[in-house]
């Protein structure tokens, strides 16, 4: 039933590719397009936020004055929730919406046919490594220390540097009036499962993969930093 999605899919990063000369810059091309639609969701994510921060006080007394009665409680939190406009979830939504298309990019670069056709995207590279190799699959074919396994290790260290970068953003922005502790212990570290992420994806997801939490780093510094100057 999925199909048709990863046959369009497929078709689409070969079409970007055909002009730019590049897969791996069409996959970098996608990203962004993936990302430009996602937008909206990521305002709503900081509109979620800053409305969470600004609410903070009063669900501190709402939990104080209902802690006996966990039912009531809901109750008043979502009809705080929804007087707002808000949600607790609204932080997950770009997220959730993004896993889509990365499952999807996954598929393209894993599957040998598509729509009954071999998969030509397969036979590109990038610097050498076939798109659907995995990091893996190229120790076992190349060795540790040889070029291909490199091309993923650089891989690596942008994303670790990218999860660096977004971990601090969320600790700053993070509050202990809205979060739970063990949340504010955790979240900070689930930038860093991208680079687990791109340990077993192929090359062309690890790619995917490090463009759009790029962009969700640059995203985080603009659209969130009213709320550090609330805060």
């Amino acid at each position: 039933m999925f199909d048709p999605v990863i046959g369009f899919t497929a078709g689409l990063i070969a079409s970007l590719a055909e002009p730019l000369g590049s897969t791996p810059l069409a996959i970098i091309v996608f990203t962004l397009l993936v990302r430009l639609l996602l937008l909206p969701l990521s305002v709503m994510q900081a509109r979620g936020e800053r409305s969470r921060v600004r609410l903070a006080p009063q669900v501190q007394r709402l939990r104080k004055r209902h802690e006996r009665d966990p039912e009531r409680l809901r109750k008043e939190l979502s009809a705080l929730y929804a007087k707002e406009g808000t949600s607790p979830l609204a932080g997950c939504l770009p997220s959730l919406a993004q896993a889509p298309f990365l499952l999807v990019t996954y598929q393209v670069f894993i599957s040998s046919a598509i729509a009954g056709q071999a998969n030509a995207l397969l036979t590109h590279g990038l610097l050498g490594v076939p798109l659907g190799q995995q990091f893996a699959g190229t120790v076992a074919g190349f060795g540790l220390l040889s070029g291909p396994t490199l091309v993923f290790a650089g891989l690596f260290v942008l994303l670790v540097a990218v999860a660096w970068i977004t971990s601090r953003r969320i600790r700053r922005t993070m509050s202990p009036d809205v979060q739970p502790a063990a949340l504010r212990r955790l979240m900070p570290l689930l930038p860093y499962g991208t680079v687990l992420a791109a340990m077993v994806l192929p090359l062309a997801a690890g790619i995917y993969l490090l463009i759009s939490t790029a962009w969700t780093a640059g995203e985080r510094a603009v659209l969130h930093r009213p709320a550090l100057t609330a805060g």
